[in-house]
């Protein structure tokens, strides 16, 4: 398996997903690890089927998806894998899939979550596991579309003298 981007985006898998990151990557298999959309077989079903069938696509829970990449189910494909959130990407990476690169695309705002980019909102235990993955090594970065220059996660985080 080639896992050519590994993602963070709420919205998993999108038009933005499948119009830009897909060619850009030239993916031909997109693995969705998480579990409250493969808890939910119709929006699971609604996503599968936005995927052109030329792509093979896998949704499952953030345990299941690990274990399929640890596999060779995947060897033939370049892999784009997603995750809805910075703890399904932390717990994936706990539980032995250990990448090097991961994107921030998009976490949209909620309650208790603060505006670090157009794109990028976070909540401090968003903020505590990148910062567990980044201890572990992961290069974190921050770029919407492949068009976007990429930005290191940190600089997305003002300065003391910022905020004052």
């Amino acid at each position: 398996m080639t896992l050519v981007l590994t993602r963070i985006d709420n919205r998993l898998i999108h038009g933005q997903v499948l119009e830009a990151w897909v060619p850009y990557v030239q993916a031909n298999c997109i693995v969705v690890a998480n579990d409250v959309l493969a808890a939910n077989p119709l929006k699971k079903l609604m996503m599968k089927a936005s995927v052109p069938s030329r792509m093979r696509v896998e949704v499952g829970t953030v345990a299941e998806s690990v274990r399929l990449l640890l596999t060779n189910a995947l060897d033939r494909y370049r892999v784009l894998l997603l995750f809805g959130t910075p703890a399904d990407a932390l717990r994936a990476y706990r539980l032995g899939f250990n990448y090097r690169q991961l994107n921030l695309g998009n976490l949209h705002a909620d309650i208790g979550k603060a505006r670090f980019s157009c794109t990028v909102f976070l909540a401090l235990e968003d903020l505590d596991d990148l910062i567990s993955l980044e201890e572990e090594g992961v290069n974190i970065t921050a770029r919407c579309i492949p068009a976007d220059t990429e930005r290191p996660w940190r600089r997305l985080i003002p300065s003391p003298r910022e905020t004052d």
